[in-house]
């Protein structure tokens, strides 16, 4: 039984829809497709009518038939623009690294829902640190933050930058890097990652 996460995503790509599309440019009918592939129509139907969703051998025996890659059911799945809303409310907190009292900072996603992303988006909260224990780290990609409240200090590489409210940053993410708040006041930023 799928559950209505995995049935949304899967309903996205519209693998029945295309498989009904091939059918008719061919001219089958369920009946001979069902023939050519070893199928049920009765399964075929319930596939094109996204009221089941086929195994991977069972639509690479469909794609055979129509001469097309796996590929062609998941490229371009979407024919409306891919849109992500996330509501404040439904977004989860949590720290840095998990069962860590001592974190830097704590996060949310503010794009969890869009898939295929090409960057991810966080809403940070920095916590107060001695500049000796700023914990650095690096991933591939680039990172860019904004400051939205307080100031921060950005580590990177043996360089360290002081960002006041409405300062940003971009960098390289493959340096080694790490982040602690100055001062007394919140400190708030919007941290992007490439992916």
């Amino acid at each position: 039984m799928l559950s209505a996460t995995l049935k949304s995503g899967l309903g996205d790509y519209d693998i029945g829809g295309k498989i009904r599309t091939l059918r008719l440019k061919r001219k089958l009918g369920l009946v001979e497709l069902g023939k050519h592939t070893g199928l049920s129509p009765a399964l075929l139907s319930k596939i094109e009518r996204g009221r089941m969703f086929p195994t991977l051998p069972t639509l690479l025996r469909v794609a055979l038939v129509f001469g097309v890659g796996l590929e062609f059911f998941f490229g371009g799945a979407r024919e409306k623009p891919l849109v992500a809303v996330v509501r404040s409310r439904d977004r989860v907190r949590l720290p840095e690294r998990p069962r860590a009292g001592d974190s830097a900072f704590h996060f949310e996603s503010l794009d969890y829902p869009a898939v295929e992303r090409r960057f991810n988006a966080y809403y940070a909260e920095f916590l107060p640190a001695e500049p000796e224990k700023v914990r650095r780290h690096d991933h591939a990609g680039a990172e860019f933050i904004y400051v939205l409240q307080g100031r921060l200090s950005v580590h990177i590489g043996e360089d360290e930058h002081a960002l006041d409210e409405g300062d940003s940053v971009y960098f390289d993410s493959s340096l080694p890097h790490g982040y602690r708040r100055s001062g007394g006041r919140n400190c708030r930023a919007i941290v992007i990652t490439t992916v």
